[in-house]
């Protein structure tokens, strides 16, 4: 994948530009990393058995080709705002673009939602024994007093979480090669599919699974206008990051096949407490299962923070009703968008599993990337005046093919449901569109508040 070799420069913005390579990085990396696979471990062996690595390195291949189509967009229009700006450029169709942008946001709030269950299993059980919708929807209301204060987390912070994050991973494969050198576990039952499975098919819809573990990444198209010279560093960093994430989680899929048989893995919402406890190094569960409450509780802080500001982003657009770009005097943060999406948040944890909610957002996430990998091709006629990357033409080709195959392997349940939000995304637009913006003096009341959903 090849990067024109003349030196490109920065393009002005009003924002600084203070995130290096390494930072990003990480920012990437910690977008991805952590929260889908310290809960999924479970649903993918219930999938494939002991062939838990094989669906994640499948994702990863997949989740690389969309990457490519980002890596040639975001540095073709440094200062756009993702897939439903790339959506607006090539098909010029504001509803295209309203629909990609929904998409986004329904995956977001599904995945908090998702992340709430995980959050109150096993892990939290270590600490306190509740019931599982009680404590998700206790979970999700703190989440929303922390977004309503203006949580906002800095770069250093980032760093701070992702660090914990992959050090529980690490420690997951650590205890398990120790495990090994005592001549415990089983690795054998890495190559064992369950019983009457097809493998092709079995590793086919755990990857529709292991998907939901590298999806974050297409939010670092919202931080290219702080980015130094993004040309340059954003296709390595997102590469790297997404690498990165897929060797480190097929090195846990590997020990938790080796340390758990599948009938006990795939029991667990605690996989990964599970995986360390069998190993018989001891570790205090209490220690791993804080680490893996840490990697979720961010992961659907972080969530939950993107998918208020994007509500609130697309009310100031004209896209969703104005009530939405409503803020607190003091705080100054969307407290009806706060509002709407936990309580989305909420309803869902009562009306799906994890398994059922990952596939949704998956799904979700599968329509936005479908229209990034299109309109790369179709903006490949838009020529710039600066150098960019530029991916190969297959790339995109092989990522419109690999949504449209993941898009066919979704159960009916799953297609429902997306359907439902997005339904209520199309009845909001309308709304929106029909009574129009609130009055003037609601949009200078929000003016200050946009200074991360707008650009020259």
């Amino acid at each position: 994948m090849p990067v024109d070799a003349a030196p490109s420069t920065s393009a002005p913005t009003k924002l600084a530009r203070r995130i290096t390579g390494p930072l990003l990085f990480l920012f990437i990396l910690g977008d991805v990393l952590g929260a889908g696979v310290y809960a999924l471990m479970g649903e993918l062996s219930a999938e494939t058995g002991g062939v838990l690595w094989a669906p994640l390195l499948v994702a990863l291949l997949l989740a690389l080709l969309t990457a490519g189509s980002y890596a040639e967009l975001v540095t073709k229009y440094p200062r756009a705002g993702g897939a439903a700006v790339f959506a607006e450029r090539a098909f010029g169709k504001p509803v295209i673009s309203f629909l990609v942008g929904f998409s986004m946001l329904a995956a977001g709030v599904t995945s908090a939602a998702g992340l709430a269950l995980a959050f109150s299993g096993d892990y939290l059980a270590t600490f306190i024994d509740v019931p599982t919708t009680v404590a998700a929807l206790v979970f999700l209301a703190l989440v929303a007093c922390l977004n309503a204060r203006g949580i906002s987390e800095s770069l250093k912070t980032n760093v701070v979480m992702t660090a914990i994050e992959l050090s529980g991973l690490i420690l997951v494969v650590a205890v398990v090669a120790v495990m090994m050198g005592r001549g415990d576990g089983d690795v054998g039952r890495v190559t064992e599919f369950p019983d009457g499975t097809a493998p092709g098919l079995a590793i086919l819809a755990g990857a529709i699974l292991a998907y939901y573990s590298f999806v974050g990444f297409e939010t670092s198209a919202n931080v290219v206008e702080e980015i130094k010279d993004p040309r340059r560093v954003y296709p390595s960093a997102l590469f790297g990051a997404l690498i990165t994430a897929g060797v480190v989680y097929a090195l846990v899929g590997l020990a938790s096949a080796i340390a758990l048989p599948t009938e006990e893995l795939s029991q667990s919402s605690g996989p990964l407490l599970d995986v360390v406890a069998a190993s018989g190094v001891g570790v205090p569960d209490w220690l791993f299962s804080l680490v893996a409450l840490i990697a979720v509780a961010n992961g659907a802080l972080l969530t939950m923070i993107m998918s208020s500001r994007l509500t609130f982003g697309m009310s100031e657009q004209g896209l969703l009703p104005g009530v939405f770009a409503r803020v607190l005097p003091k705080r100054r943060t969307p407290w009806v968008a706060i509002l709407a999406t936990t309580a989305v948040a909420m309803v869902l944890t009562l009306v799906g599993d994890l398994s059922m909610l990952a596939e949704t957002v998956v799904l979700l996430l599968l329509f936005v990337f479908l229209s990034a990998n299109v309109s790369v091709l179709v903006l490949r006629r838009d020529r710039v005046d600066h150098d960019h990357f530029q991916v190969w033409t297959f790339v995109p080709v092989l990522g419109i093919a690999s949504c449209v195959l993941l898009l066919t392997q979704q159960s009916a349940q799953v297609w429902l449901l997306a359907g439902a939000l997005l339904a209520v995304g199309v009845v909001l637009y309308l709304l929106a569109r029909r009574f129009g913006p609130e009055t003037a003096e609601t949009a200078e009341d929000t003016e200050d508040s946009v200074g991360a959903n707008t650009s020259e």
